[in-house]
């Protein structure tokens, strides 16, 4: 039986503009193999000099796949839900 997997992707609106499409990873609000629900808040990105959060879009365990400081771009995939 095979597992679906939610992705967890940084949405390209939280962009103003594409002039410098690169964005930061500044922490995970849930460690890796931590239970969310729906609308959980995982994950804070820094864009343009602002901070978003990313929440959870389904329940399940989280599996984070970029780490700390990396560099984002929009449409990125940061981590995935089973």
């Amino acid at each position: 039986m095979s597992q679906i997997r939610t992705l967890i992707q940084v949405p390209a609106e939280l962009w103003a503009s594409m002039m410098m499409p690169e964005g930061i990873l500044e922490k995970w609000i849930i460690a890796d193999g931590g239970q969310v629900g729906v609308g959980d808040p995982v994950a804070v990105v820094r864009i343009e000099s602002a901070l978003h959060t990313l929440v959870a879009p389904c329940a399940g365990c989280l599996h984070i796949e970029c780490r700390i400081d990396n560099v984002i771009e929009p449409g990125d995939v940061i981590g995935h839900i089973i």
